[in-house]
C-alpha cells in the first residue's frame, strides 16, 4: 500500500473515536485536521506519552470542513469536548477576543522568539499570544518538470494566470490521465474559497467595500472565476468538487498532475520520496499573478490552541508546548527525515544544514512566508483583513456557502455570472442579518 493510501487508511481509523467523547481522568482529547503532519504527529505521540506517563491522549482527526464544524460548535457553547483545538490564524484573533482560547505563556526553553515573526505575530492578539503554529504555509505553483520539458516549455520566474492556462493546455493528457491543472474545488470556506479569494485578489477583486458593500458581481471577480472555471473543465481532472488539499495532494503525488497552485507546505511531501512518486520530477515558482499583481498574500499557520472549557488546560499546555518545539522538529526528523519535518514555523529548522540539503524548497518557502502580507492593499480600500479569508466572524458561513456556489460553476449547475449574483444576494442578506451592513 502506498504512503498516501496508508495515511487515507489511518485517518479512517482515527475519525472513528470522534464516537468517544467522554473524558477520563489525565485525558487529553485532541480535535486535528486529517492532513499528512497532523498524522505524523499522532504516530510519534507515544514519545510524550511515553515522557509524560500520567498524560493519555484521545485523537478525534477529523476532514477540515468537519473538524471547523466541530471545534467552532464545541469552544462556542463551552461544552468542553477538547482539550486541545487545532485552529488558524482566522480563528485565533476573533475567538481570543470572544475569551474562547486560554493565554499561552511558553517557558524560555520553548524559545518563541524562534518562531518566525509572520506567524507568532498571526496567533497574537492585544499582544497575548493565543496558539502555537504546527505548521505555517504560503502558497506557491508546483509543476512537473518532465512533463514542462516533454513540452518544450520552460516556468518563468514570475508567472502569470494567462502563462499557466497555456502550459496547462500544452501538457494536459487525459487519455493518459495526466491533467494539466489541480486546484481546489471542495465547497467550504477554508477548502475552495482559500484558493478563489487568493485568486480574486490578484485579479483586483476583493469581497467588499469600504461601506461593506459586497463586490462579489464585480468585473474582476467575472474574469478570476471564468478563469479557473475554464482551466478547471478543459485541464483539471474529473470530479473536481470533491477535491481539496489531501485530494490534489494525492494527485499530485501519483503522477495525475501537471500544474498545482496550493499551500507550501505540499513542498515536504511532494520531494519526500517515502511518500510521492514523482519526488525527482518537481518544479516550484512563486505563485501566479493576475492583472492586479500581488495583492494581499496567504498567510496561514495550523496552529494547537486550549479551549478556556477544557479542564485540563495545564496538560494540554505541555502537550501543544511539546507538539511544536524544537525537540519534536528534531524527533521527526529522525523517524521520517528531514524533509518530512512541519515547515513554515521555526528559524531554527531552516537554519539547519539537514534541512536545507533535504528541502530544495527551504528558501523559497522561507521567503514566502516571512513576506506574506495577508493585510496586503486590494484594488480598492477595504475594511477588513486577510488573503483567503475575511478576518470577520460571519465569513465562516459565508464563506462556505459562497464556496458551494462556486462549486456548483464545475459541476455545471450555475454559469459563473448566476453564482456570482446567487454569492452576491447570499452575502448582503448574511450581512444585514448580522447588523454589519444595511
Amino acid at each position: 500500500m502506498s504512503r498516501l493510501k496508508s495515511l487515507c487508511a489511518l485517518t479512517l481509523l482515527l475519525s472513528g473515536s470522534v464516537l468517544s467523547s467522554a473524558h477520563a481522568a489525565g485525558t487529553l482529547t485532541i480535535a486535528t485536521v486529517n492532513n499528512g503532519d497532523m498524522i505524523v504527529m499522532r504516530q510519534l505521540s507515544s514519545e510524550f506519552e511515553k515522557a509524560h506517563p500520567d498524560i493519555h491522549l484521545n485523537w478525534v482527526t477529523l476532514e477540515e470542513n468537519v473538524l471547523r464544524q466541530r471545534v467552532t460548535t464545541d469552544i462556542a457553547m463551552k461544552t468542553g469536548q477538547f482539550d486541545v483545538v487545532t485552529i488558524g490564524n482566522y480563528e485565533v484573533p476573533i475567538w481570543a477576543k470572544q475569551g474562547w482560547l486560554t493565554e499561552l505563556k511558553p517557558d524560555a526553553a520553548y524559545d518563541v522568539n524562534d518562531v518566525l515573526p509572520s506567524v507568532r505575530d498571526a496567533l497574537t492578539s492585544d499582544g497575548k499570544l493565543y496558539a502555537l503554529p504546527f505548521y505555517a504555509e504560503s502558497v506557491m505553483t508546483y509543476y512537473r518538470k518532465d512533463l514542462f520539458q516533454k513540452a518544450g516549455l520552460t516556468m518563468p520566474t514570475d508567472p502569470t494566470y494567462d502563462q499557466i492556462r497555456q502550459f496547462a493546455d500544452k501538457i494536459t493528457d487525459k487519455s493518459g490521465q495526466v491533467y494539466g491543472i489541480c486546484l481546489r474545488g471542495k465547497p467550504g470556506w477554508g477548502e475552495n474559497m482559500a484558493y478563489v479569494s487568493s485568486l480574486a485578489n490578484t485579479y483586483g477583486a476583493q469581497w467588499f467595500d469600504m461601506s461593506w458593500k459586497p463586490l462579489l458581481t464585480s468585473d474582476a471577480w467575472k474574469k478570476a472565476l471564468t478563469w479557473y472555471v475554464s482551466a478547471m473543465k478543459e485541464d483539471g481532472p474529473p470530479g473536481a468538487t470533491s477535491n481539496g488539499f489531501n485530494e490534489n495532494l494525492a494527485l499530485f503525488a501519483s503522477g495525475h498532475c501537471g500544474i498545482w497552485i496550493d499551500s507550501t507546505v505540499a513542498g515536504g511531501l511532494l520531494f519526500d520520496p517515502k511518500q510521492s512518486q514523482v519526488a525527482d520530477k518537481v518544479g516550484f515558482a512563486p505563485a501566479p499573478k493576475g492583472p492586479y499583481g500581488k495583492g494581499p498574500t496567504w498567510l496561514w499557520a495550523w496552529s494547537l490552541a486550549v479551549p478556556v472549557s477544557s479542564h485540563q488546560s495545564a496538560d494540554a499546555q505541555t502537550f501543544i508546548t511539546w507538539a511544536t518545539s524544537k525537540d519534536y522538529v528534531k524527533l521527526v526528523a529522525d523517524r521520517k527525515g528531514w524533509v518530512a519535518v512541519p515547515a513554515g514555523t521555526r528559524a531554527s529548522t531552516y537554519a539547519a544544514p539537514e534541512y536545507q540539503k533535504a528541502a530544495p524548497f527551504a528558501s523559497f518557502v522561507l521567503n514566502a512566508i516571512k513576506t506574506a502580507d495577508p493585510n496586503g492593499q486590494t484594488a480598492q480600500p477595504r475594511p477588513y483583513t486577510g488573503a483567503q479569508f475575511v478576518g470577520i466572524p460571519e465569513f465562516q458561513a459565508m464563506g462556505t456557502q459562497v464556496g458551494q456556489t462556486v462549486a456548483a460553476t464545475l459541476s455545471g449547475q450555475m454559469t459563473v455570472d448566476q453564482a456570482l449574483a446567487s454569492a452576491q444576494s447570499s452575502v448582503t442578506r448574511s450581512l444585514r442579518q448580522s447588523g454589519r451592513a444595511r
